[in-house]
């Protein structure tokens, strides 16, 4: 006996689509940014944020 009896296959409806979080911004937002275990924001490619790499972001002493 099957534990599946009766379930439905999930289907999706296509890619999720995220829009730019800038206000006023309608565009598709490819960029998403997040620190830690936080929900990412997304960005088109004219508002993304300007990302440091690792090194650069680390205060130097």
């Amino acid at each position: 006996m099957s534990d599946e009896q009766g379930a439905k296959p999930h289907y999706e409806a296509g890619p999720y689509v995220h829009c730019c979080e800038h206000p006023g911004c309608k565009e598709w937002g490819a960029f998403g940014f997040a620190k830690g275990n936080a929900a990412p924001n997304w960005f088109c490619f004219e508002h993304r944020p300007e990302w440091k790499p690792r090194n650069e972001a680390r205060p130097q002493h």
